[in-house]
């Protein structure tokens, strides 16, 4: 297992980071999946119409892929405890570490951050329409709950990385947002 710091982004961390990365590599991990699962309240929807974000849930036949950021050794202690600012704020995920299998071979651990079931926020076993009509409507304080949506397909793409679901949710969304014009 090879040393440093590193977190696994499988949503808009990959996207957006919001801290300095010392390298990403695209990464994949068993027995998870990225799902639409977590009810956002503060950053893609409100308390009055909450939003729908990513979680990566525990799933024995799943996998994930991701990218993984190496962080730099002097910057991990900011570093951390800004990401912990930002994933932590309702505490619907809990911090994990996870093992990776990087697209260069190299195999680390990396700090995640997964779906806590029993929280309040879970959302669990929506459809793909009942995900699509929520992120087609909501808005937090990052914005349109679809533009969360479709940059991360936009990204998952460019990295050649498939996702057939969030291609299909994305689709979904684009046209009730069109179909609201």
């Amino acid at each position: 297992m090879d040393k440093g710091f590193w977190v696994f982004g499988y949503g808009s961390l990959m996207w957006a980071p919001g801290f300095p990365v010392a390298e990403r590599v695209i990464a994949h991990t068993e027995g998870w999946r990225r799902s639409f699962c977590l009810r956002s309240v503060c950053h893609r929807g409100t308390l009055a119409q909450p939003g729908l974000v990513l979680g990566l849930e525990p799933c024995e036949q799943a996998s994930c892929t991701g990218l993984a950021l190496r962080i730099d050794d002097a910057l991990w202690p900011e570093v951390i405890a800004a990401i912990r600012t930002r994933e932590l704020v309702t505490q619907a995920y809990r911090e994990a570490s996870i093992d990776l299998a990087l697209a260069d071979g190299r195999r680390v651990a990396a700090v995640t951050y997964v779906m806590r079931p029993e929280h309040r926020q879970y959302a669990a076993g929506l459809s793909p329409d009942e995900q699509a009509a929520i992120i087609a409507a909501a808005h937090g304080g990052r914005g349109p709950n679809a533009d969360y949506l479709f940059n991360t397909v936009a990204h998952l793409a460019e990295l050649g990385i498939p996702d057939d679901d969030m291609a299909g949710l994305a689709a979904r969304v684009r046209a009730l947002k069109t179909s609201a014009a």
